[in-house]
Formats: structure tokens, sequence, C-alpha cells
């Protein structure tokens, strides 16, 4: 998909972008610096009455808060989904402090620490198994509190999802527990008194091939089929995961939802209803919600030439934007999609690059693309901000100042 495709969600007024129905100089005066990330929280909405319409009405949708724990963005998004999924106790509390039902709390994630886990076992959220050690942790702070904790077994498949952005199942990981060491596991929790739910499987994320992950659905069904009778009592939570991809780049298509939609109720009219009656099925979403409706807002502080290429230096760069730059996991560097948001009925006839501020040339947000001629004092927006932006960036890098978050 090209900027402009995406400049259109958001809509633009007197040849400027809006965000949350706002002129974006207006919102820029309203922030009152440059760097700024801006959610809109229509495109929230959206995005979730989308899903609620295409996919059946028994699935449950869990928000997966490591892709934006802005607080507002979590609260806002707690009344709208059926879960939250955190992965520190500082995302446990986030998720806690919006009301949602403490059972609608799911703790994933290596390297859970003791303290971690008992905060947890202490507020009744469940803590999704990754380990021995992690059940061994479990057991302990129950024993220590006086109550049964709840948990899942995440399973790391024996399967492998092709065309994911970043592998999170199949072969060895450090997610999860091997799909062929999940009975004895069970084996030994049952043992201890905790209450298992059921299990979680998440084999890949960032995937845009509706077939693929239709597919992996299928097979994850198939793999809790196997598993569930060892359970000690009924699955009543089976959470296929997600990894619903966005596109982020020009040859990027966006995610057939229909097609898997279609997989969806096939699955869920047939092994999981008749397997499965009284659990809960949860599609476990974070960038497939977010990340379409956030833009970062960034300054041109400078113009130079140098030896005939044109740069365009702005206030902002990697240090909150680590995913745009190429450095977070891309096998080949691409550019996001950027306009010039204050020149939006102007031609993009200028070809240049934006770089940011810090002292390496590792901060690059736009690599030879076309934009509108631009002056300093402009504003460059980058959209597919609302996911892994901020949180994920090494904000800290040369002691710039962090930038400001904003749900309009």
């Amino acid at each position: 998909m090209r900027p402009h495709e995406y400049a259109a969600g958001f809509g633009t007024i007197d040849g400027e972008l809006r965000v949350g129905g706002m002129p974006l100089s207006r919102l820029a005066a309203r922030v009152g610096s440059t760097p700024f990330f801006a959610y809109d929280r229509a495109l929230l909405d959206a995005r979730i009455r989308q899903l609620r319409e295409a996919l059946p009405a028994r699935i449950e949708l869990s928000y997966a808060m490591k892709a934006n724990p802005m607080p507002a963005v979590v609260h806002h998004l707690s009344g709208r989904v059926d879960r939250i999924d955190v992965a520190s106790a500082l995302e446990m509390r986030t998720a806690l402090d919006t009301g949602i039902r403490p059972d609608r709390v799911s703790f994933a994630g290596p390297g859970k620490t003791p303290a971690e886990i008992v905060q947890a076992v202490a507020a009744g959220i469940i803590v999704e198994i990754e380990s021995e050690t992690e059940l061994a942790r479990v057991v302990t702070a129950g024993e220590q509190l006086g109550v049964t904790p709840t948990i899942a077994i995440r399973v790391n498949p024996d399967f492998a999802v092709k065309g994911s952005g970043m592998r999170m199942g199949g072969g060895p990981q450090q997610f999860g527990i091997d799909a062929e060491l999940v009975p004895a596991i069970l084996t030994v929790a049952a043992s201890t008194g905790v209450d298992i739910l059921g299990f979680h499987v998440f084999a890949g994320s960032q995937n845009l091939n509706a077939e693929i992950i239709s597919e992996a659905q299928r097979r994850t069904v198939d793999l809790v089929s196997s598993l569930a009778d060892q359970l000690p009592t009924p699955l009543r939570y089976l959470n296929l995961g997600g990894g619903f991809g966005i596109p982020y780049t020009e040859k990027d298509r966006p995610l057939d939802l229909a097609a898997v939609a279609e997989g969806l109720h096939e699955l869920v009219d047939g092994v999981i209803t008749e397997r499965f009656g009284d659990a809960s099925a949860v599609i476990e979403l974070g960038r497939y919600i977010v990340a379409e409706s956030g833009v970062y807002v960034t300054r041109i502080v400078d113009r130079k030439v140098s030896r005939g290429k044109t740069f365009i230096v702005v206030d902002g760069g990697m240090h909150h934007q680590l995913a745009a730059s190429g450095n977070f996991g891309q096998a080949i560097r691409r550019n996001y999609p950027l306009v010039v948001g204050n020149r939006m009925a102007q031609d993009d006839d200028e070809r240049v690059s934006v770089v940011g501020c810090l002292c390496t040339p590792l901060d690059l947000l736009g690599d030879d693309v076309l934009v509108a001629n631009a002056e300093i004092d402009d504003l460059v927006v980058i959209f597919l901000q609302g996911a892994y932006g901020l949180t994920a960036s090494p904000t800290a890098f040369l002691g710039h100042p962090a930038p400001a978050e904003v749900l309009v």
C-alpha cells in the first residue's frame, strides 16, 4: 500500500492530514512539542467492529498489550475487547487499573520472575506456563499466599508457520513448552492442585497470508485436541494465538480477514463446538488492533544536500521508532509509509532521505522516498505507528527528550 492510501484512513482538511478529526497543525499545537505519537480512537473502534463483524460470535478477542501499553489506549480498549494479555508486572498493573476482571487477564512470556508470578497469582490472573521452572514458581506462590493458582500451558507446537514476520513456534524456542513434553508437565501440574484451564498456542506474528493463518489455526486445534484428554478437568481455555499482519510497505497487500474468518467459522462450528463446547475460544491480537490507528509526527529541523542527495533532518528518529528505521528484526530494510502531513494537497515530486537527529547512520526513517517539497518546520508523518513504537525503541539513546503520546 502507498502512503496516501494510509492517509485516506485518517482524512485530510485544507491540505493537512487529520488525526482524531483534528488538523495536524492544530494537534501539534495542542501537544506543544514534537516529536509525538498520536492514536486515533475512532480507528481503534473501527478495527474492533471489523473484527466483531467478521469473526464467529463465540471467538473472544484478547488485546496483547505489548503492542501498545499506553494506559489511555489500554483503558479505551478494555471496554471493547474480552481479555487482555500482559507480559510484565507493569503491564499487569496497567490492565488491572482498567477495571477488567482479573480472570480475563493472561500473563505470557518467558522469564517471569518469582516476584512477578507472586503478583499474578495474588491478583488471580491466568499465568501461562512456559517452563517447568515457572510451574514450580506458581505452585510455590500459591502455597505462600494460600490460594489456588490459575494456569494455562503455553505450547510450542510441533509445526512452524511460514510467512510470519517473527516465528514464535516450531523448532527450538524460548517460548512455551515443546508439545511432546506437555503431557509430562500436565501430570506434574495436576498433582500440585493448580487449576489448569487449558492451552495457548502462538506460532508466529505479522502474517499477511490468510491461507497460512487458517492452516495454523486448524493444526493448533488438532494439537490441542490431542492434548486435552490429558487435562484433569474439561478444557476451558483455548487460545489460538493471532499473528494477523498489517501491510507495512508498498508491496504488501492487506490480510484477507474474510478468508481467515471463514476458516474460523468452520473450526468453531465443527471441532471446537463438538469437543470443547464450554471452552473460551480466544484470538489474541496486538498489532492488528492498534497499528493502523497511530502516527508518529516529527518536525523538520534542517535540509541539506550531500553530493547530489537531499537529506531531510527531523527532530525525532530511531530512538522513538526503531521499527521504522529497519532495526527491529527486519531481514531487509523497507520504508514505512510517510508523508509531509501539512502539504497533503501537493504532489509528491521530491526524492529525499528522511533522517533523525542521532549520531548513527542507522537513524534512517525514509530512504530515497518521494514526498511533497518540504521545508524547515514542516511536519513529517509516519503511519502504522500504533504498535511497537515508543516502548519498543531505545528512548534513552543520546538523552533526547521523550516524545509525548496522545489518544484523540
